[in-house]
């Protein structure tokens, strides 16, 4: 495999981000607005909000998207990091790309005081579980949600 570089986002890597965000949502079988993603991209470069995004980049292609929140808890006084959406390429799966995308908000969280990672992932997603039940424990609660 060849060497695998994480690095934040920035204006430049548009064109490089855009194209895994819309695989990632089509392996969830969901559209957004094109505003919505539009949005979204603007947050993740605006320093004074708490969302930030990641590429994993092989061979000068991005192969790999994390993007993640932090945020306050009730729960502690430290905020937490919301790891909100994972994609790896199709082609790069089972190379380890997704597991350094982890470790890599892990790192970065742990530098901006976050007390703990955590995600949700689709019950039917085995692939991924499979990698998460190896970097992260399994605490057993359900999501309920209700669209407003």
């Amino acid at each position: 495999m060849s060497n695998v570089t994480l690095r934040p986002v920035t204006l430049e890597d548009h064109a490089a981000w855009l194209p895994l965000w819309q695989a990632y949502l089509r392996f969830y079988q969901t559209t957004l607005a094109e505003e919505v993603t539009a949005n979204t991209w603007q947050r993740l470069l605006d320093p004074s909000e708490p969302t930030h995004s990641a590429l994993a980049w092989v061979d000068g292609k991005a192969v790999g998207m994390v993007n993640y929140i932090y945020h306050r808890s009730n729960w502690s006084i430290e905020n937490s990091c919301y790891l909100q959406d994972l994609y790896v390429d199709g082609e790069q799966r089972g190379l380890g790309i997704g597991r350094q995308l982890i470790e890599h908000v892990y790192a970065t969280a742990k530098t901006a005081g976050c007390i703990k990672v955590h995600w949700l992932t689709h019950e039917t997603n085995a692939t991924a579980i499979s990698l998460y039940e190896q970097v992260a424990e399994r605490p057993g609660f359900i999501q309920f949600r209700k669209a407003l």
